[in-house]
């Protein structure tokens, strides 16, 4: 049962909202809060320090912030999953965060359910790209890769990445393409190395930017 256990940091610069973070997140049965931060340098070192499972993390923050943070987890290569906690006022750095590598965001008034649930999610391999993030990475697409790389996908790995864009993790995908889990991690290597992506997260922003999103 403990191998099942969600290891989460918090990383927000006001200590009431990580109390109450804290509170609402102890009492889940398969969550558990390992440690805080309150600033996105100190979050690098707890997550270096600590290895969560999942980091939620403030966009804006003193001194370092998280979308600076998630660049440095990125560059140590670090296997935790960010999931970023902004405003509806703060949406315009929604793109950047994904960009940076984070697995999916949530909104600060989120019902504490749902962010139960999105920090359930991203653990399990999710991306959580909702429909306005579509649009903005549309708005806000930097011209980068483009169609040409997405020609040299075989006709799988193009099921494999619109299932990724979906937000499918890979026992799902898996279990949709009728394939074991070993064979889609192989096609989902060979699409990150194809469109020179560095993760899954990744991916799905191509997918969605160059119309391959289911």
């Amino acid at each position: 049962m403990a191998d099942k256990i969600i290891r989460v940091l918090l990383v927000d610069d006001h200590q009431v909202v990580r109390r109450g973070l804290r509170t609402f997140l102890e009492i889940q049965e398969d969550i558990e809060v390992v440690g805080e931060a309150s600033d996105g340098a100190e979050g690098v070192a707890r997550t270096e320090e600590l290895r969560p499972d999942v980091v939620l993390m403030d966009v804006k923050m003193p001194g370092t912030d998280g979308i600076e943070a998630l660049r440095r987890l990125r560059q140590l290569d670090n296997p935790a999953k960010v999931l970023i906690v902004t405003s509806f006022t703060e949406q315009r750095t929604v793109v950047p965060a994904l960009r940076a590598g984070a697995s999916g965001y949530v909104y600060k008034d989120v019902d504490p359910d749902a962010l139960a649930g999105a920090i359930r999610s991203v653990h399990a391999g999710h991306v959580l790209l909702q429909p306005e993030v579509a649009g903005a990475l549309l708005a806000h697409d930097d011209g980068g890769g483009g169609t040409g790389r997405g020609s040299t996908l075989t006709e799988r790995e193009r099921e494999v990445l619109g299932l990724i864009a979906d937000g499918r993790s890979n026992r799902e995908i898996a279990r949709a393409l009728v394939l074991s889990e070993k064979t889609v991690k192989t096609h989902v290597s060979n699409i990150l190395m194809k469109l020179d992506l560095a993760d899954r997260t990744q991916a799905a922003l191509w997918a969605v930017r160059n119309g391959a999103a289911g």
